[in-house]
């Protein structure tokens, strides 16, 4: 019969106003003592400190370790609990699965609801930590659970569930080396990217709005797909001079925290590229100043300085942009595991599917419950906190950009 292996340790907790000098005191104090750091975590939130600190010790120091940290900590006017106890030597089991809560007004009952959830499930919550407070709060749980495709699906869903009940942003993705090492980022262009759609800009210059929108409500509607609704809403614009492309490129908006989220990735090294149902006439410059590694969109037909309302080449439906993305990733020798996907809408939808993750960025239901996760406030750069990256990085990018 196999012998149990087991070693004395201490759990130190302390807590109180902080300071300068705090955690140099408790080493301090614990160096002249034979001890093994196991594990140190510590966190300042408006001025308190929490610290703690695992470590293997000789029992028969324990009495005086004890005596040492509460005459230090009585100097400093902190708060100790020590609680010794002897227990299974061996490696800790990690976390394997991370869970980002995004909020601009975070209540108790969500986070409630979440940790309710993750016990259902037979999970434990192993740390709990902020990354950002501005202009979202994002709160970041790490996890263990016993882990399958099944149930990570069925976690997934459920979240979303209280994501949706709940009005915050949930996204879940398993934890290891792939999370940080997603390479590739391919975002749709219209109220994506952009906060309009090009097609509509270009149907309101030539006087077609109503027109154009009647076929697209009868495309929600499932009367029409994508390709057959794009190209009767071109054909609409059949006559209309070149000269309003560049009117239309002028009316373009950018979706607040598009630039921060392109500027951190390539500061970071990551990839990203745009593929769009809207016309590489209109959107080709933008893209070329946001330097965007990789795009592809809709060709118009422009016959002497006219548009004829047809499209030259195959059309950027659903399953082009599923190619795209995995024409790009096998260009970056990525993986489909380490690309995102950023969209909206039903076009979508391909993308969003065979991406490692696929976030519905202001989507439909329908869409938000097709991807893994979705962002449903204002700020693209969002999307950067459920990469993981935080907001001191974020705003380092900036700075040395």
């Amino acid at each position: 019969m196999s012998q149990i292996n087991t070693e004395h340790t201490g759990l130190i907790l302390i807590s109180g106003v902080d300071a300068p000098g705090v955690t140099q005191a408790l080493f301090a104090a614990l160096e002249p003592f034979s001890i093994t750091i196991l594990d140190i975590e510590q966190v300042v939130i408006r001025g308190r400190l929490i610290l703690t600190t695992l470590i293997a010790l000789d029992p028969a120091h324990a009495s005086a370790i004890e005596a040492d940290l509460i005459e230090t900590t009585n100097k400093l006017d902190l708060d100790l609990a020590i609680d010794f106890s002897d227990q299974v030597k061996g490696e800790p089991k990690n976390s394997n699965l991370h869970i980002v809560v995004l909020s601009e007004d975070l209540r108790p009952a969500s986070i409630g609801a979440l940790a309710r959830k993750i016990a259902e499930q037979g999970g434990n919550i192993d740390r709990i930590h902020r990354t950002a407070s501005y202009p979202l709060t994002a709160i970041e749980f790490e996890v263990s659970l016993d882990l399958n495709d099944e149930n990570l699906k069925v976690i997934q869903r459920e979240l979303a569930e209280i994501a949706q009940s709940n009005g915050i942003d949930i996204a879940v993705e398993q934890s290891g080396l792939a999370r940080r090492a997603k390479r590739i980022v391919l975002l749709d262009m219209d109220s994506t990217l952009i906060q309009q759609e090009v097609i509509d800009l270009l149907a309101d210059k030539c006087g077609v709005g109503d027109k154009v929108s009647a076929i697209t409500e009868s495309a929600m509607r499932g009367e029409l797909d994508f390709a057959a609704s794009l190209n009767a809403r071109v054909k609409l614009l059949a006559g209309a001079d070149v000269e309003i492309l560049q009117s239309v490129k002028a009316g373009i908006t950018l979706t607040p925290g598009a630039r921060t989220l392109i500027r951190t990735l390539h500061k970071l090294g990551h990839k990203v590229g745009v593929v769009s149902g809207g016309f590489l006439d209109v959107i080709e410059p933008l893209l070329q100043e946001l330097k965007i590694d990789f795009y592809r969109a809709n060709k118009l037909e422009i016959t002497d300085g006219k548009l004829t309302g047809n499209l030259l080449g195959a059309i950027i439906d659903k399953g082009a942009k599923a190619d795209a993305l995995r024409e790009f990733a096998a260009a970056e020798n990525v993986s489909l595991a380490q690309t995102i996907a950023i969209g909206d809408g039903a076009n979508d939808l391909g993308m969003l599917e065979i991406a490692g993750l696929g976030i519905a960025f202001n989507a439909k239901p329908a869409v938000r419950a097709a991807a893994n996760s979705s962002i449903n406030s204002p700020y693209l750069d969002s999307v950067l906190y459920l990469m993981g990256i935080t907001r001191s990085e974020i705003e380092d990018a900036e700075r040395n950009n």
